[in-house]
């Protein structure tokens, strides 16, 4: 990851990192700038997913089914039975 100093353009490098979840952490910043020297925080956040992983997937679709009643999960399980190989 690459880190540019606000004021001066520069490359900054993070110093330290304060993780206040998975999703969140503070990066303690410092511009590599002699002149400048600048030191500011940043923050790191996780947006969203693009594609989900395999297990989230799975987990999902086992969830789903849980919830069904018995009946239903037996013509389901039924239907993916009679699929040609």
């Amino acid at each position: 990851m690459r880190i540019h100093c606000k004021e001066c353009s520069g490359k900054a490098r993070i110093a330290s990192r304060d993780e206040l979840s998975v999703e969140f952490a503070r990066l303690y910043c410092q511009c590599l700038n002699p002149v400048c020297g600048h030191t500011f925080v940043m923050n790191l956040t996780y947006s969203h997913a693009l594609r989900p992983a395999a297990g989230a997937v799975d987990q999902l679709l086992f969830d789903r089914l849980r919830q069904l009643p018995a009946a239903q999960q037996r013509q389901l399980f039924d239907q993916l039975g009679a699929l040609p190989a």
